[in-house]
């Protein structure tokens, strides 16, 4: 369910959980479009006859793939109703935990920690973790920075 605010309201808002997104599954496609974005061609990530015989036994997803998902993700949690604009504005603490073997199932987990007005906007920091399913660690935790005008 999406927590929906106005600047005004996620100004004055106290610290609150954000619940979860929908679930997505990481395939070996969006794994490869990603390899090819960022030139990031391990083999971890992209052969999946060599990575079979890997620490994972299988291929993996890019930690920054993983990180990437955010604004995809946020957007099923959170709502800012009368935002014209929103940017990515920083990133405090990110930490890869675990890793996700192709065909794992992801979803974010958020929580709104802090925001305060920033000129015309308002800068809010969110508490992120990227949980795979079935699994008790999760993927990524962190915290992340977005400011809306």
């Amino acid at each position: 369910m999406t927590t929906t605010l106005t600047k005004s309201e996620l100004e004055s808002a106290e610290e609150r959980d954000l619940g979860t997104s929908d679930w997505e599954t990481i395939n070996q496609e969006q794994i490869n479009q990603f390899a090819g974005a960022t030139h990031d061609h391990q083999w971890i990530h992209v052969d999946p006859d060599m990575a079979a015989q890997g620490p994972f036994g299988t291929t993996v997803a890019h930690g920054y793939l993983s990180l990437s998902l955010l604004p995809y993700f946020l957007s099923q949690v959170l709502n800012v109703a009368d935002a014209k604009m929103g940017i990515n504005y920083g990133i405090e603490k990110v930490r890869f935990t675990a890793p996700v073997p192709v065909g794992s199932r992801v979803r974010l987990k958020a929580a709104l920690r802090s925001s305060e007005k920033r000129g015309e906007g308002v800068l809010y920091r969110i508490a992120t973790e990227i949980e795979i399913e079935g699994s008790d660690k999760p993927a990524m935790v962190g915290e992340v920075l977005y400011l809306v005008f």
